[in-house]
């Protein structure tokens, strides 16, 4: 006998979805000012293409806003201004040389830029008066953010105490706040790399060319394949060589490093990574090496 019962069961990448949905119109409706924080990465492409859906065929209602080191790659910012073009909605940039001419912050010469995002990150906060800011950490990618609840608490120092979280059983959030305060949103909480690639070839969305694989003159420093630029001077004893590579995570370029791939697709990238034993951070981000607990040590001063 013919089954006519219609299945109406979501697929695992449906269930997602509608999860950071939700969480994209729940803030929109509770806070006053929620800004999403857009790095060009595929990570907040993901997240823009989720408030595109979220609120469609309204416009997205809130600003997005990028911290300029001045070190970032030119595909990541052509693809950034790809999607705010085609989108319509407000960029804002808070560039970390302003926020160095303004006091804000104090370039000393050692501090690397990716550290020098905290400060500028919530002066512009501070200054746009915003509530609420959308991030796209996910669980999987660093045992930091692997305890952090979806809306996360920052005090009025823009700080985050991760033994002083609020609860979400049955996903339900608590978005009090008290003057000064805000709250950081992370809609893609739950999404691991595989989940970003399997929507990225399921929706076709646009993401910047280094993801994929392409020839490039590289050398090696601490275990990472670093890209040879003006901004990233050799080392006594590093040799530059052209390979075949592609970028798994996109940050300062002095700072992110490649890993050698032919994989020139998605789905190529997702067979690649189906086997990794490594995250992207973990692979490639040299932030992420200065101490065992860099990432929380950031975290609790206010970075992403």
């Amino acid at each position: 006998m013919t089954d006519t019962h219609a299945d109406y069961r979501l697929s695992q990448l449906d269930q997602l979805e509608a999860e950071s949905i939700h969480i994209f119109r729940e803030v929109a409706a509770e806070f006053e000012k929620p800004v999403l924080m857009f790095s060009g990465g595929k990570d907040s492409i993901v997240m823009l293409r989720l408030a595109e859906k979220a609120f469609y065929p309204a416009k997205i209602p809130f600003p997005v806003l990028q911290v300029d080191t001045g070190l970032d790659f030119p595909e990541v910012l052509a693809t950034r201004d790809n999607w705010v073009n085609r989108l319509g909605v407000n960029l804002v940039v808070a560039s970390i040389d302003d926020a160095i001419a303004n006091g804000v912050v104090v370039d000393d010469g050692k501090t690397s830029r990716n550290r020098l995002q905290i400060g500028t990150l919530l002066n512009a906060i501070e200054e746009n008066g915003f509530t609420a800011a959308f991030g796209g950490g996910r669980r999987d990618e660093e045992k930091a953010r692997a305890k952090e609840r979806v809306y996360s608490h920052r005090d009025e120092f823009g700080q985050w105490d991760p033994k002083n979280q609020r609860p979400e059983l049955w996903s339900l959030y608590n978005g009090r706040l008290h003057a000064g305060e805000h709250m950081r949103i992370f809609p893609i909480s739950n999404w691991t790399e595989l989940d970003i690639w399997d929507y990225i070839g399921r929706e076709g969305i646009e993401i910047p060319q280094i993801y994929f694989s392409h020839q490039r003159r590289v050398f090696e420093r601490d275990g990472m394949l670093m890209s040879e630029t003006p901004l990233n001077p050799l080392r006594p004893g590093e040799v530059v060589e052209e390979r075949t590579v592609r970028f798994r995570t996109c940050g300062d370029i002095t700072l992110t490093g490649c890993v050698e791939s032919t994989a020139s697709t998605v789905d190529e990238i997702i067979d690649e990574i189906s086997i990794a034993t490594l995250t992207e951070r973990g692979a490639t981000r040299g932030d992420d090496r200065f101490s065992e607990a860099a990432m929380e040590d950031r975290k609790k001063e206010g970075y992403f």
